[in-house]
This record gives structure tokens, sequence and C-alpha cells, in this order.
């Protein structure tokens, strides 16, 4: 019985204990947005548990910063994380197998002349699907999507482009469906084009075949359409929701029949909404960006999305990237603005939906790093991980 009860109270203290929490953090050494080379591209993880805020290690790379952007929206399994420099056209492979001691173990450029990779997304065999948006450097041409191996090799790339239907397709999110075989891309330029973008595509996983390219137009009249930048798979296992840079939200159904469809069901009102979503249960939680607030929609039915609370920044915050803590309601924000060099933090309660700001953040503008560099550092990509999520 001493022993049952020694063993109890052991479980206890364990339980009780702060767990390690990180935050993995990609940015650029910058003052402004873009870097235009100002210092290079780091990876930089922070302690978010019982020593919030400190600098637990940095892993430099040779980019020069021009605009580290997107990575996985959430740490893989594998704990091999893809982030890219967009303007710069090159990407980078983190392993986090030691939370405390990540390595840079890769870097890739362009794949077979398709250049500016965007998004990233970890199938189950290990491998990457990633977005390119453009044909070479000097040809403001459709891009491509890519199978990458865990080194960013090029297994294989398919073209988007389809001019007949969209001369402007910028593949942009990357959304795979495994169990039935299917890809979802988007299409947003992050370069100028000529004209707007307004489509979105489905391909078979298995050979990257192109079956179709969906045009969002018909299904709306105004901008909302335009530039459909996000695809994700709702909790109940079976919706796609896309979301327009433009502030539109649509329903993708009808994937595997070879007649998708998409329905617009929701309006933010507003026309920047470049920020990536998240879903935490029933609830989407979205970035708008010229609202300068965080919003939580109930998505229960996807055809009638209803607001249920928002978080207003301040007029000059521009909020862009979230990523959703594993098993908690926690977000983590970061953007442009008077969001620049912070990386802010929000609390979704997963019952009533309410989003309330964190008092606390991570101020990169007054930081000295291990390279030398004393300017400010500017994040874009950042998730959350740590052994108690595994």
């Amino acid at each position: 019985m001493r022993f049952v009860a020694l063993a109890l109270a052991v479980l206890a203290l364990v339980s009780a204990a702060p767990r390690e929490r990180y935050l993995a953090v990609w940015a650029m050494e910058a003052n402004e947005f873009p870097g235009k080379g100002e210092g290079h591209d780091l990876l930089a993880v922070f302690d978010v548990g019982a020593d919030f805020g400190r600098l637990v290690a940095t892993v430099p790379t040779q980019t020069h910063g021009m605009m580290a952007h997107h990575t996985n929206p959430q740490m893989p399994e594998d704990r091999l994380l893809f982030a890219e420099d967009f303007m710069a056209s090159e990407g980078h492979v983190f392993d986090f197998a030691d939370a405390r001691r990540p390595r840079l173990v890769a870097s890739f450029a362009a794949a077979q002349g398709y250049t500016h990779m965007h998004s990233f997304a970890t199938l189950a065999n290990g491998h990457v699907l990633a977005t390119y948006q453009l044909t070479g450097w000097d040809r403001d041409e459709p891009g491509a999507l890519v199978e990458l191996d865990q080194h960013g090799r090029v297994v294989r790339a398919a073209s988007a482009a389809v001019p007949e239907i969209d001369p402007n397709i910028r593949p942009y999110g990357v959304l795979p469906l495994e169990k039935i075989d299917r890809v979802v891309t988007t299409s947003a330029p992050m370069l100028t084009v000529k004209a707007t973008t307004h489509v979105v595509q489905i391909w078979r996983l298995s050979d990257l075949k192109l079956l179709q390219t969906v045009d969002l137009a018909p299904s709306v009249n105004g901008a909302a359409a335009q530039s459909a930048d996000d695809a994700v798979l709702l909790e109940d296992g079976k919706t796609v929701m896309i979301k327009t840079a433009a502030c539109g939200l649509f329903t993708l159904t009808g994937l595997n029949a070879g007649q998708a469809q998409l329905q617009r069901v929701y309006d933010y009102g507003v026309r920047i909404c470049s920020g990536v979503p998240v879903i935490a249960g029933h609830y989407w939680v979205e970035a708008l960006q010229s609202a300068h607030t965080v919003v939580v929609l109930d998505v229960k039915d996807p055809a009638h999305p209803t607001e249920v609370s928002h978080l207003y920044l301040g007029p000059g915050a521009f909020p862009h990237w979230l990523s959703l803590e594993p098993h908690t309601g926690n977000i983590v924000i970061t953007g442009y603005g008077s969001l620049i060099n912070r990386i802010s933090f929000a609390t979704l309660d997963v019952e009533s939906g309410s989003l309330t700001l964190d008092p606390r953040s991570i101020d990169l503008a007054h930081r000295t790093w291990a390279d030398g560099w004393n300017g400010g550092v500017i994040p874009h990509g950042a998730v959350f991980f740590g052994p108690a999520y595994r």
C-alpha cells in the first residue's frame, strides 16, 4: 500500500510539473519588410513555458533575408520543419529531434525550373508537398505543385498552368487529403501580375495529375472571389473551406466526383484578409489585416458560419500568421505594422469561442544575436512544439 501511495504521489508531482513548451520562429535580420538583404534568415527557438520568452537556440542560415515567410503550419510528426524565404526563392529544412538543439539539415532552391516556393504540407510518408508560384526568375508564368523528399530534393513536379481558364494562376496554399487521394491548392499572387486570379485546383495525390481547375468567380459577384489563398479541412473531416485574400469564405464539395463545386458561405465585409487561418474544434480563427483584428467564426454548420468573438489589436497592427498550440487554445500571432518585431499570443476558449489577448509578448526589436546582428528581427512563420505534444 505504501508503494502504491508513493507511486501516486510521484505521478501527481509529474502531472503538476511545468510542461516543456517551445516556439520555433522563422525570421529575418531586418529593420523593414521586405528585408532587402540587411542580414540573414534564422530559426529561433523560444521557451513559452515556465521561462517564457527565454531564447533557447538560434540556427543561422546563409540566406540573405529578403522575405523570411512561411513554414509548415504546425510542427510535423517527424520534427522536420520546412521554411522558405520567398523573395530569395530559397528553402531550408530544420531537424527538431532535440527540442533544445535544432539543426539545419538541408537547403534547396528551384525545382525543375519552378521558383519562389510558398507553402508546405508534410505527408504520411515523410515527403512534403510545396507550392511554387512561378516558372523561372524572369518569366511571370504559373508555377507548380512539387513533391519534395525530406531533404528538399524534387521527387516530382506538375505544372499548375491552365491558361484557358486563368492565365494568372499562382499556386499558394496546399492541402493534402490522403484518405481520398486528393490535393487542393489555392492561387494568390505574391508578386505583381497583370490581372487578378480566382481559381482553386484539385489534384490526384498519387501522381500529381491536375484533375480540375475551379473558378470562384461564378459563385459570387464582386471582389470576394479574388486570390484564394488558404484551404482548410474542417473538424468533420470531409468539408474543405476556402478563404480568399479578399475576405470571402467558400465551401468546396465534390472532390471525389471529379466535379468539385464552390459555394460562397461568408463575407467578412473588409477586403484585405491575407492572414493564415487556424481551426480549433468547430471554430475558425482568422486574421483580418485591414480590420486590425483576429476573428473567430463558428463553422459547425459550414454553410452558415457565424461570428462569435473578435480581438482588436490596435490601429497599427496588421496580423497575418496564426498557429495553434496542440491540445490547448493558445495561438501565436505575427504580422506587420506594430507587430513587425514582435511575437504576440492569444487564448481561445474552446468551449465558448471567446478570444483574449495574452498580456505577454516577445520583443525582437532589441536583442543581440549570436552572429553579431544588433538590428531588428522580423518573425513570420511560428509553430509550437515540445515533448509534451508527442
